[in-house]
């Protein structure tokens, strides 16, 4: 199992000397000009693993507030063309992006984290199957974090069988249903500010013991505030 952070929470130089694994952030909110992510890739040792999130013109729309960080806005008469795997021109143009920057650090795993608007309509489903079905993944492992309790165990299920995807989840609020391998995110159990306890480590020490016949790569990433000092007391477990 490899455990790591949510983004870079020191330098990378000393991040990488201290974790084995990354989940990028900014590939969500803004990809980076391939050269950056190329020299990302350069300065880390050969066997240290990067995952990252897809841009969030393919799974949110226009009307979540994390597009502020866009470079260029969207123009309103083209909100109802991005997220939601839509089937446009400018969804399969933010894969591309996307794919572009995980060839560049060899991306492992490549993580879609859906807004919990993202309702579980037949619409978002045929979408969502029709956009894995068409994209070129490149061998990578491709992870889906549903969010909301609107979303059965049963549809997750189908969906993740159908379009050979992990379910990802945060393992202290769900349990995953499919997968030959876990990709867990922590959020920290009432937010982002949530420091693990103890207990919560030795809890989180049983939930990744429960799964270890999966043959895996396995990952744990911690995303709440305190992610590198929680990161670090559960790898001294």
């Amino acid at each position: 199992m490899l455990t790591g952070c949510c983004g870079w929470t020191e330098a990378q130089a000393r991040y990488t000397r201290t974790f084995s694994t990354i989940e990028l952030q900014t590939t969500f909110y803004q990809p980076p000009a391939p050269k950056v992510a190329e020299r990302w890739k350069a300065i880390a040792p050969p066997d240290f693993r990067f995952c990252m999130k897809a841009w969030q013109l393919i799974t949110h729309t226009p009307a979540s507030p994390t597009y502020r960080r866009l470079k260029s806005p969207v123009s309103p008469s083209e909100h109802d063309l991005y997220g939601s795997f839509r089937p446009t021109e400018q969804v399969r143009l933010a894969w591309e992006r996307t794919r572009e920057i995980a060839a560049a650090i060899d991306a492992r795993v490549i993580v879609f984290q859906c807004p919990k608007s993202f309702l579980p309509t037949r619409e978002n489903s045929q979408n969502l199957t029709a956009f894995f079905h068409e994209i070129d993944r490149d061998h990578r492992t491709l992870a889906w974090e549903p969010r909301g309790e609107d979303w059965t165990s049963d549809l997750i299920r189908a969906l993740c069988a159908e379009n050979n995807l992990i379910h990802c989840v945060d393992p202290f609020h769900a349990d995953p249903v499919w997968g030959d391998a876990f990709y867990w995110r922590l959020h920290g159990r009432t937010g982002y500010r949530y420091r693990y306890t103890a207990e919560d480590l030795a809890e989180l020490q049983r939930k990744v013991q429960a799964h270890a016949h999966l043959p895996g790569p396995n990952y744990l990433m911690f995303n709440n505030i305190y992610s590198k000092e929680d990161a670090l007391r559960f790898l001294k477990l």
